[in-house]
């Protein structure tokens, strides 16, 4: 093929993931040992189990697999009447008995699906299988990353955390989308109540991905297996989060383009994602399936928990919530959309739209206290303790004592900023709504006070009445609502 013939290929990025999810249970999936990591010095959440120590032996938690099987009802997928695990013999450094306890070729999982939307349009990507595993430990490399460090240390706290792995179909065609579904999971992970996103590693990404010409991509956006099969693809490790997963692949589709332009052959191998240099690096060759010389665990005998789809239940997921918002309280697919982002925020906007308006209660949480949240880098969950002195805001402006610029302005930025309760913030700035008698003073002197403004006003200047309101709330400390300013001044102007 001459250069300029390869310069010309119109070439198809294929992406399939490989989605590590760690599953929120108090104890490891195969010992005792807890699962409450946080603030816990190296190596002392540990046992003979989770060390791999002869003669231990794996007790399965049978919280971790209901907690697979709502994931199986919420995507979808088919739970087979029986299911196994097996030993993945490889060498993991962070895993003692150097092997992995995972699933094979009887995963808890199959054939499910998942929609999300990216960019205004609806996508559906196919997941192949979600299996349960136990997590590897953590690598801590010193002095550098892990092609630079001085020496890596190993913590074995986190060996034997249940994991899932769920497996897509090679169903994304930009890193784009691949950001958007791994949003769209953690959703409805979190939703199921199976997920904290907040643990240190709990959602990991391996991804593959591979170049094909456009013109072996079917109308339907389907590939032949064949294709997919004789392209070289290249594994992308070690990446953490949507942003680095959208930019992990974007660099990599990018390389791969280029080497393809320039006449070189992509090799399949497996890259590590740094992060702190946005690329890729080779780290080893790519394995194939039967490197890992799979076979039976014969301490833990198969599983037949089919039926448990059916006995489980799972919440309202997020689609089915922001439908319903739309029919129920009248909220347009914005709104909608932010107050069902997690369960918490849709738990809460329900909660106070039992008692206020829903209107009034959508603009507070979904705008109002959501942005503020964002611009400071936090979460609902940062104000777990404090929902309720929230709702005494929305109560104080849904009573009219406070007009809602001052709520927005200075109570609630005054709650997050300093950690006052509303009612303090109030009383402490004078913020309470002028009585009736006090503004219909205050109107009357601006009246007074300024006849060149009352003139323009009945000869028609427009600017007149904004220039009253202006004044009115000068003498009220602006604590007046400018709509009543407004209404008062008119009747009284037309006399």
């Amino acid at each position: 093929m001459t250069a300029q013939a390869i310069q010309e290929r119109d070439l198809t990025v294929v992406i399939g993931l490989e989605v590590h999810v760690q599953l929120e249970t108090a104890t490891k999936i195969f010992c005792g040992c807890s699962t409450d990591l946080e603030d816990a010095d190296p190596n002392t959440h540990t046992c003979p189990v989770c060390l791999g120590l002869p003669g231990s032996l794996p007790v399965l938690n049978e919280g971790a697999v209901e907690a697979a099987v709502r994931v199986g009802k919420a995507i979808d997928a088919d739970i087979p009447e029986q299911t196994r695990f097996h030993r993945k013999n490889y060498y993991y450094p962070d895993l003692p008995k150097n092997f992995q306890i995972s699933q094979y070729d009887a995963p808890i999982c199959q054939d499910g699906e998942l929609e999300f939307s990216v960019e205004g349009e609806r996508r559906t990507v196919g997941i192949e299988r979600a299996h349960l595993e136990e997590d590897p430990g953590s690598l801590q490399h010193a002095g550098g990353n892990i092609d630079t460090a001085d020496y890596t240390l190993v913590n074995y706290n986190r060996a034997g955390v249940p994991l899932m792995e769920i497996v897509t179909e090679p169903d994304f065609r930009d890193a784009t989308e691949v950001r958007a579904f791994l949003a769209k999971l953690e959703e409805v992970l979190e939703y199921l109540g199976i997920f904290d996103a907040t643990r240190d590693g709990s959602l990991r990404i391996d991804a593959n991905l591979s170049l094909v010409d456009a013109a072996d991509v079917d109308d339907d956006g389907s590939i032949d297996q064949d294709v997919l099969e004789d392209a070289n693809r290249t594994e992308v490790k070690n990446i953490s989060s949507h942003k680095g997963a959208q930019k992990a692949l974007a660099y990599e589709a990018q390389r791969q383009k280029n080497a393809v332009q320039r006449g070189r052959e992509v090799e399949q191998e497996t890259r590590h994602w740094d992060e702190s240099r946005g690329i890729t690096v080779s780290m080893r060759s790519k394995e194939e399936e039967k490197d890992y010389r799979y076979f039976r665990e014969a301490d833990l005998p198969p599983l037949e928990v089919s039926h448990w789809k059916e006995e489980l239940s799972i919440p309202e997921l997020p689609d089915a919530r922001r439908e319903r918002f739309g029919e129920e309280y009248g909220l347009n697919e914005e709104a909608a959309s932010k107050l069902t982002t997690t369960k918490q925020v849709a738990d809460f906007y329900e909660d106070l739209a039992s008692e206020f308006d829903p209107d009034l209660v959508a603009t507070w949480v979904a705008d109002e206290l959501l942005g503020e949240l964002n611009y400071r880098d936090m979460e609902i969950t940062d104000v777990t303790d404090r929902l309720d002195e929230i709702e005494r805001l929305v109560e104080l402006v849904a009573s009219e004592e406070i007009t809602a610029k001052n709520a927005r302005e200075t109570v609630l930025r005054g709650m997050l900023d300093d950690g006052d309760d509303p009612d303090t913030i109030v009383d402490r700035e004078g913020l309470g709504k002028t009585q009736r008698d006090e503004l219909q003073g205050a109107v009357e002197e601006a009246i007074e006070e300024n006849p060149d403004a009352v003139s323009d006003y009945h000869d028609g200047g427009g600017g007149a009445i904004n220039f009253l309101v202006g004044q009115v709330m000068q003498k009220t400390g602006g604590s007046a609502d400018p709509g009543d300013v407004n209404q008062l001044l008119r009747a009284e102007l037309e006399d």
